[in-house]
């Protein structure tokens, strides 16, 4: 759907602000019943929805997902819309003093359940937790799951990030979008990229879109805080104050910021 172009922004000193600041960024948020982005808006009452829409947030690890787009998937699933996240492993290396099986059945617990408050099904690839491999059975599997799976709209971790493992995702994600765009799949599924924060992660991410989740923060702390092996009274915070700084650049409370793929068409639908 396109119309016309429009903001978030709510004041004129903040509006000054954000047109100094990212002027002719697009923004995606919520405010007076719509979701938003430069390009498009629609209406989430659900009396305009005419397709129901699939979300897949792939991540490195549990936990991922739920961290760098927790109120996004929570803004998508409390509409209506499908929530899948996918993870490249089930965190085997991510809990000192256990063995990989062990924390691997802990953390898969535990995502499980942070699917559960965000309203999204969990799907865990067969990678291991600091041993991701790129090579071309892994992205026959990323291919063949995102595949079958059918998003409209696919969020995946940016490709600059200090760990290997968000980098695997990553690049398995993008090389099986190519593929989708090229192939008969049905539609041509939007991709965006997030940021994660635990003060060493995400790196040189420059965001051209936004969704407001001021909202939803509450929903997005007890998915993270259901991580509880990962130091979430640690880790949390950190990304709170992403959420933070991301509101203030586009003119709300708390927002979530991603970079839209530019191959991909424009807006949410």
């Amino acid at each position: 759907m396109v119309g016309e172009k429009t903001s978030i922004v709510k004041t004129r000193s903040r509006r000054d602000f954000i047109n100094k600041t990212i002027g002719g960024i697009a923004v995606m948020g919520v405010t007076g019943g719509r979701v938003m982005t430069g390009h498009s808006k629609q209406n989430i009452t659900g009396k305009t929805l005419n397709k129901k829409l699939k979300i897949v947030v792939t991540g490195g690890h549990p936990g991922d997902p739920e961290y760098g787009c927790g109120g996004t998937i929570a803004r998508y699933t409390d509409i209506g819309h499908e929530g899948v996240l996918l993870y490249l492993n089930r965190g085997e290396a991510g809990i000192n003093g256990k063995s990989a099986k062990e924390a691997g059945k802990i953390r898969t617990s535990e995502a499980i359940h942070a699917c559960e408050i965000l309203k999204a099904r969990s799907v865990f690839l067969t990678q291991i937790d600091g041993q991701s491999i790129v090579d071309a059975s892994r992205y026959k599997e990323v291919y063949e799951i995102l595949a079958e799976e059918q998003p409209d709209i696919i969020f995946t971790q940016w490709p600059v990030d200090n760990h290997p493992d968000h980098r695997a995702i990553s690049t398995l994600v993008y090389n099986a979008w190519l593929k989708l765009r090229e192939s008969n799949f049905p539609g041509k599924p939007v991709l965006y990229y997030y940021e994660v924060s635990n003060g060493e992660d995400t790196m040189m991410f420059s965001p051209n879109c936004y969704i407001d989740i001021t909202d939803l923060e509450s929903r997005k702390q007890k998915a993270c805080f259901a991580h509880a092996s990962q130091s979430p009274e640690k880790f949390y915070p950190l990304q709170e104050q992403v959420s933070k700084f991301r509101g203030l650049e586009s003119g709300c409370k708390l927002a979530e910021a991603f970079i839209i793929h530019a191959l991909s068409r424009p807006g949410l639908f």
